[in-house]
């Protein structure tokens, strides 16, 4: 046995991407303060609306961006909330589902997509989910959550899918199959309960990691002009 089947047979697992670790504990890390703030045991009698206070001054507002667009001004404070928005959640339970995503995505895509690579997926389905978000919608709702960065991670995937069932000569409309079911789920989940504008940032960021998945893979838009040849 070589060196390099002995390093294998010592991690039988691949490892999470650090990346992926980084955006996860500091989602949680933010939610622990809030709950712990809540119960009172840091923070004072004020960190009773810690939440409350991040939401309103880092959620997405389709009312802002509107503002902002009629307006012509761009503040620094507004622009970041493009981003911001992933980080804060309702509670704990929303934040932790959206990381579920993240995790389980990040890392079947990290086995090969380096860390630069990851971190522009997410942060590329954020911005994308929420300016598509601000476009289509017209709502009073804030979009808050890390969901449309975790389904940019799933886009991702689901591109690296299509490529290796086409490898194996098998139907590729399969790799869709994950996001077919998550969609489904918010479909059904919206019937009961009620829609949700947030379904349209989602979308948004599982076409963008699709998108970005082919020029950030090794040889993407190589072997994606190969498929579309052998057509």
């Amino acid at each position: 046995m070589n060196d390099e089947e002995m390093h294998e047979d010592r991690n039988p697992v691949n490892p999470l991407p650090p990346v992926i670790v980084a955006l996860f504990l500091f989602i949680i890390g933010i939610e622990v303060a809030f709950s712990m703030g809540a119960r009172g045991v840091i923070g004072g009698p004020e960190a009773v609306g810690w939440r409350l206070a991040a939401l309103q001054q880092y959620a997405f507002s389709d009312e802002i961006f509107e503002w902002m667009r009629m307006s012509g001004q761009w503040p620094f404070d507004q622009m970041i909330r493009f981003v911001t928005y992933a980080f804060v959640h309702v509670s704990f339970t929303h934040a932790l589902f959206g990381c579920v995503i993240l995790l389980a995505l990040g890392k079947m895509a990290g086995e090969v997509y380096n860390q630069l690579s990851l971190l522009l997926i997410f942060l590329g389905g954020t911005v994308v989910g929420a300016l598509v978000f601000a476009l289509v919608m017209d709502t009073q709702t804030p979009l808050i959550g890390a969901y449309a960065g975790a389904y940019a991670m799933i886009g991702a995937y689901t591109y690296l899918l299509w490529l290796k069932l086409g490898l194996m000569g098998e139907r590729q409309i399969r790799a869709f199959s994950l996001i077919g079911f998550l969609m489904g789920v918010q479909l059904l989940f919206g019937a009961l309960f009620g829609a949700a504008a947030d379904w349209v940032a989602d979308v948004a960021g599982f076409l963008t990691g699709l998108g970005l998945a082919v020029f950030l893979i090794p040889g993407g838009l190589t072997r994606l002009r190969d498929r579309l040849r052998h057509r």
